[in-house]
């Protein structure tokens, strides 16, 4: 018994030195992501991911590909097969922060499906890169890329292992889009390419939610309550932008505020029409509505759809007891505004 004192002190002296030992979290979004003092980066398993070949839309074929010469950077396709003619072809960006998400996530792959039957056009869905292991600029850099192997793809000429896509896809009628943080990469990847002259094969860009901030706060960051069901809380979002901005920048970054003072002026950009789709309860609904107004304002072509009753990507979450009429109505608005281009 004389030793148990001892045995308990070193129990205890190894039991505070693994403490030790333990690095901290300095940033976490609760259930998606930790990062730790030393670099280190754990994405934890909140969404369920799937196969290609999982088929959710019975006339739609999913396949994935490698894009651009970028190490690991890759899309998946979604081709409605059973269309006679040519279709519109829809790059799209998956939503998540810049920091978590994939193109295999199986609430992305239900509904770009679903998207791809109903809106009648291709959907290439990029796996772009995360941060903060690659902090912004890298996915719109990523996105840009893409839009380079897009190009790529439409001059090919001869048969390969892509045929089969190209087949059915109109490169005549390209579109850019996302939700939430890939709706900002569609925005900026935009931008670039009209610095270079707007292709014309570029018909317009479709941004869901679109993702950015600001350091002073809008009303609706204030005041909208969250529930617990809710993707984007404010605490969630300055989060996501501390690990996505680069290092000693704030949010009036360019990156992250296209209407701050430093970014460039919306008359000088060369954009084609914008369709801006805005939720109702969601914390960014009035930063998205003032990049409504400040584009129509600039000038610009701007169509804007407000959906009543649902928070921020209720389209993909569906946590929302209205999330499915509001989605359909989303695709409905979104064919519109591709039919008409």
């Amino acid at each position: 018994m004389g030793a148990l004192p001892h045995l308990i002190g070193d129990w205890r002296r190894n039991f505070h030195r693994r403490e030790e030992d333990i690095d901290p979290v300095i940033e976490e979004i609760e259930g998606l992501i930790k990062v730790y003092r030393d670099g280190h980066v754990e994405r934890l398993p909140a969404v369920v991911e799937v196969p290609c070949t999982w088929a959710p839309e019975p006339d739609v074929v999913s396949k994935d590909v490698a894009v651009g010469h970028s190490a690991g950077l890759w899309a998946r396709l979604y081709v409605p097969e059973l269309r006679k003619q040519k279709l519109p072809l829809l790059v799209y960006f998956h939503g998540g922060g810049f920091c978590v998400g994939s193109a295999s996530w199986r609430c992305y792959h239900e509904f770009l499906a679903r998207l791809a039957s109903q809106a009648s056009c291709v959907v290439l869905s990029v796996n772009y890169r995360l941060a903060p292991e690659h902090r912004l600029p890298a996915a719109y850099e990523d996105g840009l890329a893409v839009m380079g192997w897009v190009r790529q793809q439409a001059s090919h000429r001869g048969p390969d292992e892509l045929g089969w896509w190209r087949a059915h896809c109109d490169f005549a009628r390209v579109f850019l889009g996302g939700d939430s943080a890939g709706a900002a990469i569609a925005y900026n990847v935009a931008v670039q390419l009209g610095s270079l002259g707007v292709p014309a094969c570029l018909r317009g860009v479709i941004l869901i939610q679109p993702f950015f901030g600001g350091v002073a706060r809008t009303p609706s960051e204030k005041n909208t309550m969250q529930s617990s069901r809710s993707a984007l809380s404010l605490t969630t979002s300055d989060c996501y932008w501390r690990m996505a901005l680069p290092p000693g920048t704030d949010r009036d970054h360019p990156w992250c505020n296209p209407l701050a003072k430093s970014s460039p002026r919306l008359e000088d950009l060369r954009l084609p029409p914008l369709l801006v789709c805005v939720s109702e309860l969601d914390i960014l609904r009035d930063r998205n509505l003032a990049l409504c107004e400040a584009m129509g304002s600039a000038g610009k072509s701007v169509e804007q759809a407000i959906y009543a009753g649902v928070g921020h990507a209720f389209q993909v979450l569906h946590n929302h007891h209205t999330s499915d009429a509001r989605t359909s109505e989303m695709l409905t608005h979104i064919r519109a505004f591709i039919d008409n281009r």
